[in-house]
């Protein structure tokens, strides 16, 4: 009885130790089954937990400025953190584009892709500093443009089959200007005299304003620019439209058949705008960032604005996209190089 008594104090002590482990035990397997979970849910969690950035390889004002601030806005709003837009213009595209190409891979660096930076830069220039394939990666493609090649009221051809059957006999008589060597308005334009077999003389201009100015004044024959753009002087009946560069007709000018349509070239281009991220991004993010940015693209009022800046909304899957990138990346870069042209 006596040692019932004695052992009493260590059987309660036990007991309560007992008690205080079951606790602990019981406590911490809530804790290492969130650990247990932690590379599938945190990481989501986490990203983005501040701001991004978008790189503009070009200045404000421009086609790029304008897609990235149009997408910049929602996107930010989707994703909970706010988006910075960085104009960073230099050597055509290249600067930006480069600076986009080298930074952290962490999903907090966006870069504002098309053709002029993807696919032209990788012909335009013989060691350029980023590969457009290797590089980086297209989170979703929002938006193209078609261009209209316009001629002087005067010239007297009112078609590009008139055009070109001219050409061919009289080399080197007809001009074309352009926005500058190598610009978008530049490689269009060579690509198609190129394809149909004439000669026609280059006249580079340091911007379209200029280009525009001896159009209407007759100084130049022939121009190439964005149709979302060309469409004012076409409207006002100051120049002659001839063809566009889309593969279907634009609805700005539904009346204007396409370079497929005249049959001097199997050529078209537009010129598509969306988001791109460096290539070794993770996975997750880039998810992320598709899903997020597929949302916006399909709001209504975004589809509205692109049309009435003269764009065509894109709604393309990322097996689509990366076909559509790749393709116009090896095309262009071939034909660039096959005409010779050179950045300035």
């Amino acid at each position: 009885m006596n040692n019932a008594i004695h052992d009493e104090p260590l059987i309660q002590q036990t007991v309560e130790n007992w008690a205080v482990r079951r606790r602990l035990i019981l406590r911490a397997l809530p804790a290492a089954s969130l650990v247990a979970m932690a590379p599938a849910t945190w990481g989501q969690a986490a990203y983005p937990n501040r701001a991004l950035r978008v790189i503009v390889p070009q200045p404000a004002g421009g086609g790029f400025d304008f897609v990235a601030r149009a997408l910049a806005e929602r996107l930010g709003r989707s994703l909970g953190q706010s988006i910075v837009v960085e104009n960073k213009p230099g050597s055509g595209t290249l600067v930006g584009t480069d600076a986009a190409a080298k930074a952290d891979p962490d999903g907090y660096t966006l870069l504002v892709g098309s053709v002029s930076n993807m696919a032209l830069n990788m012909g335009l220039y013989d060691k350029p500093s980023y590969d457009s394939l290797r590089d980086f990666e297209a989170v979703g493609l929002a938006v193209s443009y078609g261009y209209t090649l316009m001629s002087r009221k005067d010239l007297p051809f009112n078609s590009l089959k008139d055009v070109v059957t001219y050409a061919k006999v009289n080399p080197g008589k007809l001009n074309y200007a352009s926005a500058g060597n190598g610009s978008g308005q530049h490689v269009l334009a060579a690509a198609l005299w190129h394809l149909a077999g004439v000669n026609l003389i280059h006249v580079p201009y340091r911007g379209a304003q200029a280009a525009y100015q001896d159009l209407l004044g007759a100084r130049v024959d022939l121009f190439f620019d964005l149709s979302s753009t060309a469409r004012v002087q076409v409207n006002a009946g100051t120049v002659k439209p001839l063809a566009v560069s889309s593969t279907e007709r634009n609805p700005m000018h539904p009346d204007v058949p396409t370079i497929l349509e005249s049959g001097v070239a199997q050529l078209d281009l537009e010129s598509w705008f969306g988001y791109f991220v460096p290539k070794k991004t993770p996975m997750d993010v880039q998810e992320r960032l598709r899903i997020e940015l597929a949302k916006v693209m399909a709001q209504a009022d975004l589809q509205d604005t692109f049309r009435k800046a003269g764009g065509k909304p894109l709604a393309l899957n990322p097996e689509q996209t990366r076909a559509l990138v790749r393709r116009d990346v090896e095309r262009w870069t071939k034909l660039v190089r096959e005409i010779g042209i050179k950045a300035e």
